[in-house]
């Protein structure tokens, strides 16, 4: 289960976030392996906010695969668009994002 903590002036503020910054993280055909979460753990705890991006040859459904993703990686999925998704979570050690209340 996803925990969704975000309210919908979050998200839509996270979304405007996510139109400028590139993939950090791409799945291929294996899918969401170890390696991936791990990296895509790494990045989300610098970044806060990471955009994924599954590739061509992957052969699990995009939102199937950015939301399993994000439940490995205990964050918040802002949203899917075709093969991107966003992904969030605070860090509550050194915060880089200021959320809208």
């Amino acid at each position: 289960m996803i925990k969704n903590t975000l309210t919908g002036k979050q998200k839509r503020f996270l979304r405007s976030m996510g139109m400028t910054i590139d993939p950090v993280v791409n799945m291929g055909k294996e899918g969401v392996t170890p390696t991936v979460v791990q990296a895509a753990q790494e990045a989300i705890k610098k970044r806060e906010l990471i955009k994924v991006r599954v590739l061509q040859n992957c052969f699990e459904e995009p939102k199937d695969a950015i939301t399993t993703l994000a439940e490995r990686c205990n964050a918040d999925l802002v949203q899917v668009i075709g093969r991107n998704g966003l992904l969030f979570r605070r860090n509550f050690d050194k915060p880089k994002i200021e959320l809208p209340k």
